[in-house]
């Protein structure tokens, strides 16, 4: 029988491999560690036969207990939306008028509203609706296709410009540099006028020539005065609210290649009570007309 080899350092026996001069030194677990991994084990295997755990083909083993947490939840879920029946029920066939007036099923719709817009809307328009560059603000008084209840129900409903929703709101703005309809010097001369009418400052004798040059191209969609037509989906240009933004270069970019946001047709995607809810929310945000 070998001798045991003792380290000088330590004075630990080591195991007896050696490697290159390096000896490994002989510390054992101690007998408590071992023992909790022995009893962990016991414990992992009683878990597999009480509770679900291993996958099969197309189920899986349901233990001896038949526990389902997945199951729990979707109890949960049918007697809260069994709770929520009757008011439900009611908002299917209430107008959207009469939620308005009618302060329990306003409250109700205001809630279930408020939690579709987060799950739903609020990667687009924020978390509290203030919009991001190129999505609309929903809290202020600017709409680009009308603010009363009826105009947002069938925005969410339809959507705008997706090749999903039929009656989906659409309008093309043409893309005046790249369809050659105007050079880059009148463009530029647009957007100094446009600059002027929402009260930034500007080159006036740019501003000037730019004046008659809006009134032929964009004035039937954006209005005489640059205050805006719903019924285009046009916003104003004379105010200091802008969707993609209101300095030069961005108009000057907006002007020559256009711009075209799509919004989902959500009336596919969610149930009809949960677009009325989402419509009131909205509406009630601040801006609502």
């Amino acid at each position: 029988m070998a001798e045991k080899h003792i380290d000088e350092v330590t004075g630990i026996e080591t195991t007896g491999h050696e490697w290159d001069g390096v000896r490994e030194l002989n510390n054992p677990l101690p007998n408590w560690w071992r023992w909790i991994l022995y009893a962990t084990i016991v414990w992992s295997i009683g878990y597999w036969v009480v509770y679900p755990s291993w996958p099969l083909i197309s189920s899986y083993t349901t233990g001896v207990i038949g526990y389902s947490s997945r199951a729990e939840v979707a109890t949960d879920m049918a007697a809260a939306k069994e709770r929520q029946k009757v008011h439900l029920d009611k908002l299917e066939k209430a107008s959207l008028q009469d939620i308005r007036t009618d302060s329990d099923l306003l409250n109700f719709a205001l809630a279930g509203g408020r939690s579709a817009f987060n799950v739903n809307c609020s990667q687009c328009h924020g978390s509290g609706a203030q919009g991001f560059k190129g999505y609309p603000n929903l809290n202020d008084d600017e709409w680009l296709w009308g603010g009363t209840l009826d105009a947002i129900h069938h925005t969410i409903t339809h959507g705008i410009r997706n090749p999903d929703g039929e009656e989906a709101r659409d309008s093309a703005m043409p893309a005046f540099l790249k369809d050659e309809t105007l050079e880059a010097k009148q463009i530029d001369d647009v957007a100094e006028y446009v600059l002027t009418i929402s009260g930034q400052e500007g080159d006036a004798g740019a501003a000037e020539r730019g004046k008659p040059l809006f009134t032929e191209h964009c004035a039937a969609c954006h209005g005489d005065k640059g205050q805006g037509l719903a019924e285009f989906g046009a916003p104003a240009l004379n105010n200091g609210i802008w969707l993609y933004g209101g300095d030069k270069a961005t108009l000057v970019d907006t002007i020559s290649n256009s711009r075209s946001g799509v919004m989902p047709a959500w009336g596919k995607i969610l149930d009809p009570v949960v677009v009325k809810q989402l419509t009131i929310y909205i509406h009630s945000l601040g801006g609502g007309q």
